[in-house]
């Protein structure tokens, strides 16, 4: 298998992930360069002393794609429609891959704070507890960490309720979950 060095990089994680490292150079002569952060698949790892990721892009995505939306709609249509808007095409930019990933608390306010800006700018508002009433009679998620709680939630749902017919099917050999 052939490796794109154009595409191809390395980055340190653990202790001493500070302390620069000679180039790796492949057979050919192609040198892999040492670098601060990754992306695969969407996810933005860092340099750090553990596993971490970077919330960074995921928010200027968010702030692009709910701009261009309010920027094309603007003040004509409907807060519900605008609201519906930003649930279907924004929120999933944001969330992308937040499950599985080990955010601290400080990365989960800061994924509810851009969302909570949102709405500050759709209602006009820097209050707070206007935002939240806002949230709270527009049926919208009180917060990322909700969200990020229902996901995992239902994710877990969906794992337990296969391990449950996993085990199901090796004690019993029927294909019946339990209830």
């Amino acid at each position: 298998m052939a490796i794109n060095y154009k595409k191809s990089c390395c980055l340190r994680i653990r202790a001493r992930c500070d302390v620069s490292c000679a180039n790796i150079t492949s057979l050919n002569g192609h040198v892999l360069p040492w670098t601060n952060a990754i992306r695969y698949l969407g996810i933005h790892s860092v340099q750090s002393r553990t596993f971490k990721c970077s919330i960074d892009e995921a928010k200027r995505s968010f702030y692009t794609a709910a701009n261009a939306i309010f920027g094309k709609i603007g003040r004509f249509a409907s807060e519900e429609v605008t609201l519906h808007l930003l649930k279907t095409k924004c929120v999933p930019v944001i969330l992308y891959g937040v499950e599985a990933l080990p955010l601290n608390k400080s990365q989960i306010s800061s994924l509810d704070f851009v969302i909570n800006r949102f709405f500050m700018k759709l209602f006009n508002t820097n209050n707070i507890e206007i935002v939240k009433y806002c949230q709270q009679e527009f049926c919208f998620s009180q917060s990322i960490n909700q969200s990020l709680f229902a996901q995992i939630c239902n994710k877990m749902t969906i794992v337990v309720q296969v391990h449950r017919q996993q085990d199901s099917k090796a004690h019993n050999g029927t294909n019946s979950c339990p209830k």
